[in-house]
């Protein structure tokens, strides 16, 4: 599923192409997944955004479409609307705009999802409403962090993913945070200094992530049909049996809360 560094890409290539277009027709698959990209009709894009996993495109209406991308969505520009038909099976979502250009959702498993909301009002999408602070978020500090993660008992790995203590972590990037702080994603309890540690490395792998326009293992694609880079660069994730880029100890991978996860046992003791 793409995170952070894959959907913040995608907002960096849509957002300054969208802003000032105006919606002239809309369509949908019927699903209900779906259905509500017909509602922003008539509107014009005005901002762009992301909080977490969502992509945020604001209208001037006061409104906000936001788009989950699921496992194997994908937003694309075209410069016109050949696909918009029945022979594009994949298609979910389009969005005709007054310059000729089409804006596509396509999502072959269907996971992703479409809202229209009040803007900023997230009450109707539960994991968007109780997302934590971004990662980038000046005002996140090891200290506030530290407190985040104390709220929970359950496993650290699953706390990252929970997207409570920080929002925009998926399996991916968790583990190549874990690895690079070199802590066991099983602990339940950090020390201040230690969360300082994991919030420094998850700050490193999602702008490396960024820079390499994100991890594509499968089905990630950006806004221009390329995949990322940054699966060339992954250190944990993925690799068990390898060995360790710090010590050349075999990393190890295991089943923690449903989620696969790989760490190296010798930097990463509990």
């Amino acid at each position: 599923m793409p995170e952070l560094p894959e959907v913040e890409t995608v907002r960096r290539q849509l957002g300054p192409t969208l802003i000032g277009a105006t919606v002239v027709e809309a369509g949908s698959h019927p699903s209900a997944k779906f259905t509500p990209a017909r509602a922003i009709t008539g509107a014009r894009f005005t901002g762009d955004g992301r909080r977490g996993k969502f992509l945020l495109f604001g209208v001037d209406d006061d409104r906000e479409l936001v788009v989950h991308l699921g496992m194997t969505g994908q937003l694309r520009l075209v410069d016109d609307r050949t696909d918009t038909d029945d022979r594009s099976p994949y298609l979910r979502a389009w969005w005709a705009l007054d310059d000729g250009r089409t804006l596509q959702f396509v999502d072959v498993r269907r996971f992703g999802r479409i809202r229209v909301v009040p803007t900023g009002d997230y009450r109707d999408i539960p994991t968007l409403a109780a997302a934590g602070p971004e990662p980038f978020d000046p005002e996140l500090d090891a200290r506030r962090f530290w407190s985040l993660l104390r709220r929970s008992k359950r496993k650290l790995k699953t706390q990252l993913l929970s997207q409570r203590p920080i929002a925009g972590v998926g399996n991916i990037y968790a583990d190549e945070a874990l690895w690079l702080a070199s802590i066991n994603p099983r602990v339940t309890r950090l020390s201040q200094e230690r969360a300082g540690l994991l919030l420094d490395a998850l700050r490193t792998v999602l702008a490396k992530g960024i820079d390499n326009g994100g991890t594509t293992l499968r089905d990630y694609r950006d806004a221009e049909g390329q995949t990322g880079d940054n699966q060339h660069s992954l250190a944990a994730y993925g690799r068990a049996g390898q060995p360790c880029r710090r010590c050349d100890t075999p990393l190890r991978s295991a089943v923690i809360d449903a989620r696969t996860t790989t760490w190296c046992p010798q930097c990463q003791r509990r």
